[in-house]
């Protein structure tokens, strides 16, 4: 089956030189020799052909999203934030870099230590940003801003930057042979994301089997040296914002894809083999799931909101209300936060948090020296039973 004729990977044979540091390595004695890197097709102008049931599967998950984000869209705030924060979480969980909820609201707290992986996942929910801000003009320079604004911490000298180097997804650590796919070299890897924006910028495409496709060919070119499943996904919610489906939030879909991981990668390869079909309909079920599971959280986070305005005891005009509405989008504080966020000096802060902490909204500990942060328990487990639910699947009707 051939659904996307045409646009199947061609491989080239190119030469592999192990360095003269690694030569002495008998891993890296074996990668001396010849290996085949692909060619990725040119679809700026191929025909689409996509089975009746998979094109049908993507216009109904289309209709979910769309519906979902016009359901948010009178209250966008502070979901909007929310539902960014829980995609960049899952995105990252995609490729093993997992942190608890905890960890990455701790993370994002102005002046704060954190965990390796919760200051990446927190690199990527600035990556998401980048990519909804830029939306309204995916071109070269925004995919590179996109991976900047990713990598600029975790590796500032290849940030932002095409590689310029040979790269593999599987085997050995010192060269492509025997690996699982070799993207193309290099020296291709411009001409290639040049031809994968034309094809992203056409308008007689059904939007979510022209976002998967670009999706697909994006991590067939590879473009980066690192960092390029969680720019592939920036770019996904860039395109639904391009296009239309989305306006008001970002659909968490890379927590419907962490529903299926397996099924996820078999479908980018078999895009590299030809079959555009599993990863359409990959993705239909992703945003599918994804809204699904959006909504209950929003559900939950809207229950746990309501209960607060029974336990508070503060005035109508009081900034302990716009506390509370932050907890929601931000369920760990502290001082410089407040600040930052509601202009509420330090040394009135105490005045504030305490009739939460009195009610029982917030508990304060502390993350590190003379530092002092309160969390909202309930919001924590509302979060974590939306990233639960992403990790195991159970996400019905």
């Amino acid at each position: 089956m051939d659904p996307l004729v045409g646009h199947a990977v061609e491989y080239e044979t190119l030469p592999w030189d192990t360095s003269p540091a690694a030569s002495y390595v008998r891993a890296a004695q074996r990668q001396q020799g010849n290996y085949k890197a692909a060619i990725s097709a040119n679809i700026a102008d191929i025909t689409v052909k996509l089975p009746s049931d998979v094109l049908a599967d993507a216009e109904d998950a289309s209709r979910e999203v769309t519906r979902f984000d016009a359901e948010l869209g009178g209250e966008i705030a502070p979901f909007s934030s929310v539902l960014l924060r829980t995609e960049s979480a899952a995105s990252s969980n995609i490729e093993n870099l997992t942190a608890s909820v905890r960890a990455i609201a701790e993370a994002e707290l102005p002046g704060a230590k954190t965990t390796a992986n919760a200051k990446v996942i927190v690199a990527n929910t600035a990556a998401m940003v980048a990519a909804i801000n830029l939306a309204d003009n995916i071109d070269a320079d925004a995919i590179l801003e996109m991976h900047k604004a990713l990598m600029r911490d975790v590796d500032p000298e290849s940030a932002g930057q095409w590689r310029e180097e040979q790269v593999w997804i599987g085997g050995s650590t010192h060269g492509p042979r025997g690996a699982m796919f070799v993207p193309p070299h290099h020296s291709r890897v411009i001409a290639a994301i040049d031809d994968l924006l034309r094809f992203a910028q056409r308008d007689d495409i059904p939007a979510l089997p022209q976002i998967s496709l670009a999706h697909a060919q994006f991590e067939t070119i590879h473009p980066f040296t690192d960092g390029n499943g969680r720019t592939g996904r920036a770019l996904i919610q860039a395109m639904l914002r391009r296009k239309g489906l989305t306006r008001n939030v970002t659909v968490p879909v890379s927590a419907g894809l962490l529903t299926d991981t397996d099924t996820y990668f078999a479908a980018l390869t078999a895009y590299r083999e030809g079959d555009s079909a599993p990863i359409v309909r990959r993705m239909s079920e992703a945003a599918v799931a994804a809204v699904f599971n959006g909504r209950e959280l929003i559900n939950e986070l809207h229950a746990v909101r309501a209960e607060w305005n029974d336990k508070i005891n503060a005035r109508s005009d009081s900034a302990v209300w716009q506390i509370a509405d932050l907890l929601l989008r931000r369920p760990v504080i502290n001082t410089a936060l407040l600040t930052e966020a509601l202009g509420i000096e330090s040394k009135h802060a105490r005045r504030y948090l305490e009739p939460l902490s009195k009610a029982g909204i917030t508990i304060e500990t502390s993350s590190g020296p003379r530092s002092r942060v309160w969390r909202s328990p309930e919001v924590i487990a509302a979060l974590d039973a939306f990233a639960e639910r992403a990790r195991r699947g159970g996400m019905g009707r």
